[in-house]
């Protein structure tokens, strides 16, 4: 983000797509979105819309999306991993999911082919992908080494 301090970081609100500047010091005290009052960045994983996808994709925290879909077995196995992963990698990233049967056109733009897929973000940029379904280990392992 042009100009912004880097004091603050750009955070998406899930909820309703709001960006929010949110000071580095605050992270990991739970900030909330300053229109919907919604949790920003709470170890939770978040579901994201069309727009809020493709504004939480641009934020300065490193967000992995799990792009995933109700019928798909090895996806709805590992959802209780993938949020086993969001507290363990909170506060450094954040993790999300987007239903592919619900956005395809967003699936399609990612270039998923199979699910369940991961794909990390940060600042716009496409840092790394994984398939398959995998333990909370191996994805906070995953997430962690592409950060430094």
């Amino acid at each position: 983000m042009t100009g912004q301090s880097m004091d603050a970081l750009r955070l998406t609100c899930a909820a309703c797509g709001q960006a929010n500047r949110v000071p580095v010091t605050r992270i990991a005290s739970g900030p909330k979105c300053g229109v919907c009052g919604a949790a920003l960045h709470d170890g939770r994983v978040h579901v994201l819309d069309a727009a809020a996808h493709d504004k939480a994709i641009r934020d300065d925290l490193p967000l992995l999306v799990d792009y995933w879909a109700p019928w798909c077995g090895p996806c709805r196995a590992m959802a209780p991993e993938f949020v086993k992963a969001a507290k363990q990698l909170a506060p450094v990233a954040r993790l999300a999911k987007l239903n592919t049967e619900d956005h395809p056109a967003i699936a399609a733009r990612a270039g998923i082919r199979g699910i369940p897929a991961f794909v990390l973000y940060r600042k716009g940029r496409e840092v790394a992908r994984l398939a398959g379904a995998r333990p909370a280990a191996e994805i906070a392992g995953f997430v962690t080494a592409h950060l430094r």
